[in-house]
């Protein structure tokens, strides 16, 4: 019988080789869709990817969490979610945030939505000519797309929604900090007040409270797999993604915290952008909404209220297999979307 417990010299140098060198190299090289900046904002810019084949008259307009920078959207070539939709046809529109400095401090969710995304969007249909356009929102960046479908007067074909926070009653936080919270316990405006902004280190933190042990877990998987030299590429950039987190406003962070994770006014009805007030149930534009069954950060509850609160006849909700950014990373985002767009997004028909 042959010894199974024999160790793998070779193998074992390539792994240790491989983990050193992954850990201590800062380099990581990360292949995007080839795009084009079309407008400016302050820190933010929209950019435009052309679609390789048009094929449909309705464009995609992207909207992407404020925690982080938006690369998990165009993440590697083969399973990148904007090469797909670019693939199959689609113009597409990306809405990047930018890095928010200290002068930015006072910026509210009400400021991105009416300045930076309604506007956003304008510049969009001028640019592409369209006479309707789509909207998607991942994470926050999903709750910004509710928000704005709600109270846009430009013409929105379809909102897609993916692992957002609506329903703010139920918590991803542990039960200790979510009571905290609530109760005035974490006085939030005085970090708004002392600090302006959140430091992409201080935003890191409260997501590792979140999340300890899926922070631990990738340097194991790392470990065990690291001489495999697809798969270390692979989470390279991964790693670097993650600990890619931005600075967060103080005005931002106080409604966060206030209107939406305190007072849940959002599902209420009660949330305004500069006095006009967010009803959801004015959203009447085809609806598709995505969760992911394995996602840490947006339980599935969270998402699967905004069904039932909006007005819109054709309305898809859909729970896959995923994680909170495996969804978006690995093309399972984009066999969905190949699936409910096209009857929907105005194909273009050959002469």
């Amino acid at each position: 019988m042959a010894n199974t417990s024999t160790l793998d010299m070779e193998k074992e140098l390539t792994r240790w080789n491989q983990y050193i060198r992954t850990m201590t190299d800062s380099e990581v090289k990360i292949e995007f869709t080839p795009k084009q900046a079309i407008w400016k904002k302050n820190k933010a810019t929209l950019f435009y990817y052309a679609a390789k084949e048009k094929k449909y008259d309705v464009p995609m307009f992207i909207i992407y969490s404020l925690f982080n920078r938006p690369d998990i959207l165009d993440f590697a070539p083969g399973t990148s979610l904007i090469e797909g939709l670019v693939n199959e046809g689609y113009d597409v529109y990306l809405l990047d945030w930018g890095i928010a400095g200290y002068e930015d401090k006072d910026i509210t969710i009400e400021d991105y939505i009416a300045d930076y995304v309604q506007r956003g969007v304008r510049r969009a249909l001028r640019h592409s000519g369209a006479k309707e356009i789509s909207i998607l929102g991942y994470c926050l960046g999903g709750t910004f797309a509710a928000m704005y479908g709600a109270i846009a007067e430009e013409p929105i074909k379809n909102l897609v929604i993916c692992a957002v926070p609506i329903d703010f009653s139920v918590s991803a936080v542990p039960d200790k900090w979510a009571e905290a919270l609530k109760e005035g316990l974490i006085d939030i405006d005085r970090v708004a007040d002392i600090y302006g902004i959140l430091s992409p280190a201080q935003v890191e933190a409260m997501f590792r409270s979140v999340t300890a042990p899926v922070y631990v877990s990738p340097y194991v998987t790392l470990f065990s797999r690291a001489h495999d030299k697809k798969f270390v590429e692979k989470w390279r950039r991964m790693n670097t993604w993650t600990e890619g987190h931005v600075p967060l406003t103080g005005g931002a962070l106080r409604q966060l915290t206030q209107d939406l994770f305190k007072e849940n006014k959002l599902v209420k009805g009660e949330f305004t952008i500069r006095g006009q007030k967010v009803d959801l149930r004015n959203i009447q534009q085809n609806l598709l909404v995505v969760s992911s069954s394995n996602d840490f950060l947006i339980p599935e509850g969270q998402s699967l209220p905004l069904v039932e609160l909006v007005s819109s006849e054709d309305k898809t909700y859909m729970l896959v297999e995923a994680g909170h950014v495996s969804l978006a990373m690995t093309g399972k985002l984009n066999k969905i979307l190949n699936e409910w767009l096209p009857q929907r997004s105005g194909k273009i028909v050959k002469k």
